[in-house]
């Protein structure tokens, strides 16, 4: 097997530590077969020691995977500068993945700064969402990018897409024949995908005061979830006809009833007590400007204009400092057309699929009768513990890098699209032609918001 080298640029800062060396090395841990060189670049004036000692603080755990990691060299570099980057990019060997741990704007100029450069044969490109800041400015990065290596080379990471409640969600929808002839308008009347956090912004001032809920989760995570669950059953699942199979559910997305105002709504958060945590206003919170009017709640309803989705809201929906965690997808069934005169109990839908993340769980809510009284419905949820996962999600993004296996990452027009479905948003939010509202912290959000 030939040796892949993972060279990240950016590994010093705190996605590295954090995020990818641990995972590479429960990767690392979990296939003995996988022969793998290391190399990093940072902006800090690191000595070789310093960077083996962060890569072997992160296998702490997994000391026999480093044994089988070539620890190659680090180098100090401003990846911004053209004249660094084509030194860098002469070093490379075939093979390479370039792994871009780097904020937005600098991974930007790290890719202007690589423009006429040859890269070496099967050489791959990783980036951290957001892809770009616009449809338009999108569509430039990805020019830029396509003029390096092959769109299929390259890995737009979303690692909500590596997440197992998404990857059960494709299990459950394409293997059980028992939904595939409910999975459209005719019987789903609405569609939730929700990610609440209770966390505050922890310290994420820098990127997520000029990004907000609805760019920082809305625009990239959930637009994806909402292509998965929409999408027409794929041919395979391989890289081509998954990913047409979720464009062309993006393609057909739209705000509901192409009225932002209506549709969509905005809040930040107040000082409160999540739990033990006090959190303070939104507005106080470190590097934040509050004349951004950024929000840390936002909840918007698409419609998927085509033949099976035509009319069903789609209702995506994430914020911070909220009063519990939920991660979820949640499918409710239309009412059925007749009750039986002597059913006691008028049930408001036709039952509700659900999918968790964290613990993973799989529900079905169903009316049931067959109580004290015979003829009474009530509800019971059939409850599906679907473990932790077999991988997190990270590890999941690193494992299909190193395989150079894109079909779980986003394709440029995946990624162009979503800037164009949250657009109208944008602007109808730019002129405050919808309220930001406020909630405070540890509460479900703002009064007047179905808790849903």
């Amino acid at each position: 097997m030939s040796t892949t080298t993972l060279f990240i640029l950016g590994a010093s800062g705190d996605l590295t530590s954090r995020l990818l060396l641990p995972a590479l090395a429960e990767v690392v841990a979990k296939h003995p077969e996988r022969h793998l060189a290391l190399r990093g670049a940072g902006a800090e004036q690191w000595d070789a020691a310093r960077w083996q000692s962060m890569v072997t603080a992160a296998f702490a755990d997994h000391p026999e995977a480093l044994a089988r990691v070539r620890l190659d060299d680090y180098v100090a570099v401003d990846v911004t500068d053209a004249a660094a980057m084509t030194a860098l990019v002469t070093g490379l060997v075939p093979d390479t993945v370039l792994y871009f741990a780097l904020p937005p704007d600098v991974t930007r100029a790290a890719v202007d700064a690589m423009a006429g450069l040859t890269l070496p044969e099967h050489t791959c490109l990783a980036l951290e969402k957001p892809f770009g800041q616009d449809e338009e400015s999108a569509r430039e990065l990805n020019g830029k990018l396509t003029a390096l290596v092959p769109e299929q080379q390259i890995f737009r990471i979303d690692h909500f897409l590596g997440r197992s409640m998404l990857l059960n969600l494709l299990g459950v929808r394409l293997a059980n024949r028992i939904w595939e002839p409910v999975w459209s308008a005719e019987h789903i009347e609405r569609v939730l995908i929700r990610f609440d956090e209770s966390l505050g912004l922890e310290n994420r001032a820098r990127y997520y005061d000029r990004a907000g809920a609805m760019v920082d989760m809305i625009q990239s995570h959930l637009l994806q979830v909402l292509g998965l669950l929409a999408m027409d059953p794929p041919a395979t699942l391989d890289e081509r006809d998954l990913r047409d199979a979720k464009a062309t559910v993006l393609r057909a997305t739209r705000v509901y009833g192409d009225d932002p105002e209506a549709w969509s709504r905005r809040a930040r958060y107040t000082a409160g007590r999540v739990g033990e945590r006090e959190l303070p206003s939104y507005v106080d919170e470190q590097g934040v400007d509050a004349a951004r009017h950024t929000e840390t709640l936002a909840e918007v309803t698409f419609e998927v204009a085509n033949d099976r989705w035509a009319g069903v809201p789609f209702v995506l929906r994430s914020g911070k400092g909220l009063a519990q965690k939920r991660s979820e997808v949640v499918i409710t069934f239309r009412q059925v057309r007749h009750l039986p005169p002597g059913l006691v109990g008028h049930p408001t839908d036709g039952g509700r699929l659900t999918f968790s993340l964290g613990p993973d769980e799989l529900s079905l809510r169903l009316h049931v009768t067959g109580g004290e009284d015979p003829f009474a419905l009530r509800d019971e949820d059939l409850v599906a513990d679907l473990g932790e996962g077999q991988q997190r999600s990270y590890e999941e993004v690193i494992e299909e890098i190193l395989d150079g296996q894109v079909a779980l990452s986003v394709r440029a027009d995946e990624a162009e699209e979503c800037w164009r479905i949250i657009q109208p948003v944008r602007d109808a939010w730019a002129r405050d032609a919808v309220p930001l509202e406020e909630y405070e912290a540890g509460t479900t959000g703002p009064a007047g918001w179905p808790a849903s």
